[in-house]
């Protein structure tokens, strides 16, 4: 299956996506209502794309301004589509690709870095809140996190993160937390 790339620098390119059902790609309908809430936010911003698939969001980000993009990702098949995908489109210098699962990479190191942005779109058959709640600690002041999920119930929360938005599409649900600004 190949995913196109919806707007930017890429609009209209189309990247590679891993065969089978080990990940569920954002229908394109979806990215668009998301980057489009975003806006110009996303233009010069630190993204981690976490559960990253295809890498489609991250690459969607880099093609709409984003200065760097951390995929985080623990299929094998995924990484390599990954790669491939980062390749094509000429972006290693703005990409890291880090194989592992996420769980994983916020507990075998002392995960420093801060994002502007971060997508987390889990397993749909298993959400993983407990880990996506850790992600929200990585998030700048003023930083925001789009949560994909399958349903309306509830969602992480965490102390000085607040949900400004969500909404429904069909099965995907988005998510959207802010940090408070100090």
């Amino acid at each position: 299956m190949r995913v196109r790339i919806i707007a930017g620098e890429f609009g209209g390119r189309f990247i590679q996506t891993p065969p089978g059902s080990t990940t569920h790609p954002m229908g394109e309908r979806v990215r668009s209502a998301m980057f489009n809430s975003l806006g110009e936010t996303v233009r010069g911003s630190r993204v981690l794309d976490a559960f990253a698939g295809s890498g489609a969001i991250g690459l969607e980000a880099l093609s709409r301004g984003a200065e760097s993009v951390v995929f985080v990702e623990r299929d094998r098949v995924a990484q390599r589509v990954i790669a491939e995908n980062i390749a094509s489109l000429g972006v290693d210098e703005k990409s890291i690709v880090i194989k592992t699962t996420i769980s994983n990479w916020l507990k075998s190191m002392s995960v420093t870095e801060k994002f502007d942005i971060i997508f987390a779109d889990p397993p749909y058959h298993n959400p993983q809140f407990s880990t996506v709640s850790r992600l929200m600690g990585l998030l700048k002041p003023g930083g925001c996190m789009i949560l994909s999920h399958p349903g309306i119930g509830e969602v992480p929360v965490q102390n000085g993160i607040v949900v400004v938005d969500n909404r429904s599409y069909g099965e995907a649900h988005l998510t959207k937390f802010l940090r408070e600004p100090l």
